[in-house]
């Protein structure tokens, strides 16, 4: 599906003006968790997981990053597995 968005002459005169909104849609996205990783990093052009976070870790996006909850579920397992 192709959307097509009208942006300001001021903002359409950027180099990477399409590409910064692109970014700005799909950061939001993620942050919001309208979009998975999954989805934000197909919609960036990403081909691994691991350009997907060096682009969130460069736009400072830490909103799905493995929080302490995570770490103590993780560890809760591992002891009922041990």
């Amino acid at each position: 599906m192709r959307i097509t968005v009208q942006l300001p002459d001021d903002l359409a005169q950027r180099p990477n003006a399409a590409r910064e909104a692109l970014e700005a849609f799909a950061i939001e996205g993620y942050r919001s968790g309208a979009l998975s990783a999954y989805q934000t990093r197909l919609l960036l052009g990403f081909e691994t997981r691991n350009e997907l976070d060096g682009f969130l870790k460069k736009h400072e996006v830490w909103d799905h990053a493995y929080s302490v909850e995570d770490l103590e579920r993780d560890a809760a397992g591992f002891e009922r597995g041990a």
